[in-house]
């Protein structure tokens, strides 16, 4: 579950399509749905509007039941992989996070379901493909995706149940929410705390200084709206909610009269129907509650600032953020909407861009700030701009840079090439074949229609792009909306945010005085209770409980035989190249690999930079800006990153490469490859301007990354000095890239940094060391052919390009490691060697790790523990087993429970049941669908080919309760470990000898 905040509708990204015929029993799913005319009635419901969107293949059918008012939202399309969603209207008055506590709290057991936990026990009873809880600023869904029909009818059911007739239990919110509890709930003389799962979930979220600045911004923009509060609720407010009160919200939220549901793919619109009206039946429409969502204009401009903690991961002297946000649109007018996310695009998308020109390239700051682009996820929009990493003494220059950018683009508009450029990502949007297409329009579609916005309007891009080409003839268009939005808007906010060295230690004294305060106000009954409770939700959680009134699938519901993907292999200039031919809607996906040499770690901690490098400088004759209008212009996107792959059949045995991406209508592919052998052949690595503002970016936004993902940087820091290949990806994208990022952000002679650039340059992407995987349709390969050709034949031909070797024997190490951050919370993890994807023991200890996650971590780490996440995860690839935490209040307690496990283990006799929901949890990933780009790709990447996959799908199919105990016996009774915890100061932890302690900013 999670809370969705932050607002990405400033990344012009449109949903894309998929195309697949599905059958069941050999027969086609049919729907009667085109036939479908307003005013039509079945089932309960009347037919609003259908509308064809041709542009995304699809048909969509609005209708409203009868009785209650309900919404509902019927995209007919032809895919397989099925949606369901039921949301509600949920804007608040107060920052407690009672929305965000009850989507939690409904997903612990319902009247049908009594059970504790039917969410999380309905992932492993199920074939899945996404299933997730979400808390936005003024709404609450339940979404879920599969594409088998009964396993659909299952989980609709369990959603249905859990939203309308939760039990909302008071220990269930205990948990879930808040708690007063003993550290040790069976021991009375340990200390009281604040325990609880969305508490700890937010003050995590609060440690993340991107999360907190785009929050107090944007709540500052709507004083006296539901937008002034936090729905995900704050860590000082949390504890004020009562069980009361949640209870209370569900009764006047959680009514089909404030309801929208949404059904997408090729599933009947009538069983739909027909299944939410037998649930729906018992209910009366019903007066929704009313919250002010409408601003008040502001008269004059106004300033506001608060605090953060300080990093030591950033550079001490550029930790200030500031943005100018100015209120917007109605969001009702869609086409309002439409263009002002396109103003928002060229005014800030890109190299080419005036507001990344004037703030990003002149290092008058790192990165945009975390609110930056157009929001219009709130009932009025707003268009904010704004820096990070910006000087105390910028403060002031930012601000004026930003009006006189758009004082200069008033007066001279924009260059026509760019907006051409931009319309054509948005035609191109359209056209991609992703495997969750039905999740993204959802997500497109959700904060719009819970503020009056017609969502199909939302879905009909060609109509915008045809008026919006009818407006810009007319002239003006964009002009005019710089004027009255942003130069002539009185409500306007500038905020700043300030690091204070003493921001931690407070926000640490105020939890602690909070915390002081009630104890202080406890009855001896209150204590009594407290002491009960806590041991009551101990037993609780341990309750072996009957699950047998939860739907499940079986494992004859899991094919024996996997889907093949039918490749070619070719060669072209003596390069192998695999072709995937297939219809893509007219788009041409180009992936291509170049093996490197043994390079020294001090050169590969230089790789990405290198690749970032190639789209960022520009050449000698062509500015950044420029070739980014190109990129933009004829293809969809262009990317070079590094890649490291272990051997199917030997986890000591790595290939580390330079992969490069890209994507383009059939008709551009010329042009595509022709702008790769640019970048390729001419980047001018002497461009030390821009190089320095792109180092100081990518410092930035990897230190950004920590807050949100600390489990994967322990995860793979943990790792890092078990096998060679988890050493590389610490190396290219861990901590150690992160320090070593921003000590390159503070190296102000950057000359040696030129040289080591050039001598990868010198080294890399030749053709001898290329391979190549082009997925397109039939009818373009020879015009890929011919292009590719040029392609391949451009690069240099060296006759003695080195090859990797690795002489040196990777030998294993065993370390504990600490990093002391300004977080409130931890990120923990342990791994384990464990064996190739080709090792028949890689299945066993794939469905082991399902089976503690599932029956034993969840428990301990998140119920118990009040972490927001926790498990263990084989990755089957690196032949790696690890355990991790995410959010959580604790260390070395973790860290036991990681060592309990194999007692458990070992102790445990699982049922056949459980070892069904093993394999089928991790048979929701292996069969889930796959965009048309990513279709061979596990063979070209990692040389898995479909009969590898073939055998390890009968192998994981194949695991027994004895496997189980064989692989636990030899894998996890051992010593042989690595942890790594990311997280506030620990005394314990930084004065026990045994850890080290990296200390960053020292």
């Amino acid at each position: 579950m999670s809370t969705q905040l932050f607002c990405t509708s400033r990344l012009l990204r449109q949903a894309s399509k998929r195309t697949t015929t599905i059958f069941k029993n050999n027969v086609q799913y049919s729907s009667f749905s085109k036939s479908l005319t307003p005013g039509d009635r079945l089932h309960g419901y009347q037919v609003q509007q259908v509308r064809q969107v041709p542009e995304l293949e699809l048909t969509a059918i609005a209708l409203q039941h009868e009785a209650t008012g309900a919404q509902h939202l019927h995209i007919d399309r032809d895919d397989s992989n099925n949606v369901f969603a039921v949301g509600f209207h949920t804007p608040v008055n107060d920052s407690t996070g009672v929305p965000h506590i009850l989507e939690h709290t409904t997903l612990c057991g319902s009247e049908k379901y009594p059970v504790r936990d039917p969410f999380f026990k309905m992932l492993n009873r199920s074939l899945a493909t996404f299933m997730n809880a979400f808390t936005a600023s003024d709404y609450t869904i339940y979404p879920f995706a599969t594409t088998n029909p009964v396993d659909y009818a299952n989980l609709r059911n369990v959603y249905m149940d859990a939203a309308f007739h939760p039990r909302l239990e008071k220990l269930d919110f205990k948990q879930e929410g808040w708690r007063l509890e003993h550290e040790v709930p069976t021991d009375t003389s340990t200390p009281i705390t604040f325990k609880g799962v969305v508490y700890n979930e937010m003050k995590g979220q609060t440690s993340d200084a991107n999360y907190l600045y785009y929050i107090r911004a944007h709540e500052s923009m709507f004083p006296g709206t539901t937008y002034e509060h936090s729905s995900g609720g704050e860590p000082a407010r949390i504890p004020d909610l009562t069980h009361e009160q949640l209870v209370d919200f569900h009764k006047t939220h959680y009514n089909p009269s404030n309801a929208r549901f949404y059904t997408y793919g090729n599933f009947p619109l009538e069983d739909h129907l027909s299944a939410i009206q037998e649930r729906l039946s018992s209910f009366k429409r019903v007066d929704v509650p009313y919250v002010n969502k409408k601003v008040t204009p502001w008269t004059e401009s106004r300033t506001m600032s608060t605090t953060c903690a300080f990093d030591p991961l950033s550079a001490p002297d550029r930790q200030t953020r500031v943005s100018l946000s100015y209120l917007g649109n109605e969001t009702k007018d869609t086409f309002e909407t439409f263009s002002m996310r396109l103003l928002s695009y060229l005014l800030l998308d890109g190299h080419a861009s005036p507001m990344y020109k004037a703030l990003i390239d002149t290092n008058l700051g790192s990165e945009f700030s975390a609110n930056t682009g157009y929001d219009s996820s709130t009932r009025t929009s707003c268009l904010s701009i704004g820096l990070q990493g910006v000087k105390d003494s910028d403060v002031e220059l930012v601000q004026e840079r930003i009006v006189q950018v758009l004082n200069d683009v008033k007066k001279e508009g924009f260059d026509n090439k760019r907006i051409e450029a931009a319309i054509h990502q948005m035609e191109l949007g359209q056209k991609h074949k992703t495997a969750d297409f039905g999740l993204t329009l959802m997500h497109g579609i959700t904060s719009g229609w819970f503020n009056e916005v017609d969502p199909i309007d939302l879905l009909e891009i060609n109509k915008n792009i045809e008026r919006l080409k009818q407006e810009l003839a007319k002239g003006n268009f964009f002009e005019s909306r710089i004027d009255k939005y942003l130069l002539n808007n009185k409500h306007k906010l500038i905020f700043t945010m300030q690091p204070d060295s003493d921001y931690a230690s407070n926000l640490s004294k105020g939890e602690e005085q909070r915390l002081a305060d009630k104890v202080s106000k406890l009855t001896d009954a209150d204590k009594a209770e407290i002491a009960k409770d806590g041991k009551e939700l101990s037993a609780n959680q341990d309750k072996v409980e009957d699950l047998s009134c939860l739907p499940t699938l079986e494992l004859k519901d899991i094919s024996p035989k996997m889907k093949r993907t039918v490749l070619d292999h070719t060669g072209l200039c003596n390069t192998p190249v695999q072709w995937r031919t297939t219809a893509t809607n007219g788009i041409t996906y180009f992936r291509a690999i170049s093996s490197l040499p043994s390079l020294e770690d001090d050169l590969k901690l230089y790789l990405p930079l290198f690749c970032d490098a190639l789209l960022s400088l520009g050449t000698r004759t062509q500015s950044m800006a420029e070739i980014d209008d190109e990129i933009r212009l004829y293809t969809g996107g262009l990317r070079a990153s590094t890649t490291v792959s272990t051997s199917h059949s030997d986890i000591d045995h790595i290939e580390e490469g330079i992969a490069l991406i890209g994507n383009c209508l059939d008709r551009n592919v010329d042009k595509m490859y022709d702008i790769f052998s640019k970048l390729i052949l001419e980047t001018n690595f002497d461009d030390t301007e821009k190089l320095k503002t792109l180092i100081i970016g990518n410092a930035s936004g990897l230190v950004n990354s920590v807050a949100d993902s600390g489990h994967v940087f322990a995860r793979t820091y943990a790792a890092s000095s078990l096998t060679p290949g988890m050493h590389n990806a610490e190396i290219l994208s861990g901590m150690t890239q992160v320090a070593f990022m921003n000590q390159l952000a503070a190296t102000e002679d950057l000359s040696d940094v030129v040289t080591k650039l050039k001598t990868i340059a010198a080294t890399v992407l030749k053709q001898p060391t290329l391979r190549v995987a082009v997925t397109c349709g039939e009818d373009v390969v020879s015009a890929n052919e011919s292009a590719l050709s040029r392609f391949i034949s451009s690069l240099p031909n060296d006759d003695h390009v080195p090859q990797q070797q690795h002489s040196n024997v990777f030998v294993p190490q065993y370390a504990k490691t600490f990093f002391p951050l300004p977080f409130s919370v931890n990120f923990s993890a342990k791994a384990l060697r464990g064996v190739p994807y080709t090792h028949a023991d890689g299945a066993k200890l794939q469905v082991l790790s399902s089976l503690m996650t599932n029956h034993y971590l969840h428990r301990e780490i998140r119920e118990k523990n009040g972490a927001y996440g926790g498990g263990a995860r084989y990755a089957g690839l690196n032949g790696l087993l690890s355990f991790y935490s995410y959010r959580d209040p604790r260390t070395l307690e973790t860290l036991q429970t990681y060592a309990s496990a194999t007692n458990w283990v070992l102790d445990r006799k699982f049922t056949d049941q459980e070892m069904t929901e093993a394999k089928l949890s991790i048979f929701q990933g292996v069969d889930a669908p796959v965009s048309v780009s990513e279709e061979g790709m596990l063979q070209f990447v990692n040389g898995v080919s479909d009969d590898m996959r073939q055998r390890r799908r009968e192998q994981l199919l194949a695991v027994s309760q004895n496997d189980i105990r064989q692989v636990a016996e030899q894998y996890l009774k051992t010593d042989n470990v690595s942890m790594a915890i990311l997280g506030e100061a620990n005394e314990k932890l930084m004065n026990d000898s045994s850890w080290t302690v990296q200390q960053f900013g020292q």
